[in-house]
């Protein structure tokens, strides 16, 4: 899941990335609004976490309503330090999808970031299963007949992605824009690199079980039984 910040606030902007980071998901930081609204726009996120008040030629209410008009519908944080009821009502109207006001937990910031991703059609429930192998994305654990399987932040998040994309081939551009943060230094084979290191820890110590993780040359990846 690749998520999208756009704070003024420097200290608050890396301890949310950090803290998410943490979580496995993949993210990006805008400090502005031009340059925030110019990636929400360009960029394919699962979720944007918004800051009300921001420099640059539009606020987060306007942001949001140009996200709104160009049909654009990735779930929106919105963070503010406002709290009356006619701001958050603003705020809502406009199209967040949900409102939170500083200072907050980062507990309950990470409880609503669920929240909002779940409510995609693929993303549903926070145990993922598909054949003998199972992802949990709340308590970040996996499984594959029974036994425990320890993935790094990274791995976690590439297997999360596939297995809510089961059987479809998916690209090494799909996964590089979902996975990796915007500024991440990937190499050509970083992809492949990855991918052998799942394989390694999803595949080959299973040997009565089907094979999952597949190549198709030219095209990218599958995940599923064939």
């Amino acid at each position: 899941m690749r998520i999208l910040i756009v704070e003024d606030e420097h200290k608050i902007a890396s301890a949310i990335k950090r803290g998410l980071e943490q979580q496995s998901y993949a993210v990006d930081v805008s400090y502005d609004a031009d340059d925030g609204l110019a990636m929400a726009t360009t960029e394919p996120y699962d979720l944007i976490i918004l800051d009300r008040m921001l420099p640059g030629s539009l606020d987060g209410i306007g942001i949001l309503r140009t996200l709104r008009d160009q049909n654009n519908h990735t779930p929106v944080l919105l963070l503010t330090a406002k709290d009356r009821v006619l701001d958050r009502a603003e705020g809502l109207n406009a199209g967040a999808d949900d409102y939170l006001v500083k200072p907050f937990a980062f507990v309950e910031l990470i409880a609503r970031v669920r929240a909002l991703l779940r409510r995609s059609p693929q993303a549903t429930n926070s145990v993922i299963e598909y054949d003998d192998l199972s992802l949990n994305t709340l308590t970040k654990t996996v499984e594959r007949s029974g036994n425990n399987i320890q993935l790094t932040s990274k791995e976690f998040a590439l297997l999360e992605y596939f297995m809510r994309n089961p059987e479809r081939i998916v690209s090494k551009d799909a996964l590089i824009q979902h996975v990796w943060n915007y500024d991440a230094d990937i190499l050509p084979n970083t992809v492949e690199v990855y991918m052998g290191y799942l394989r390694g820890k999803i595949d080959k110590p299973f040997k009565q079980s089907k094979p999952l993780l597949h190549t198709r040359r030219g095209f990218g990846y599958y995940f599923g039984t064939v």
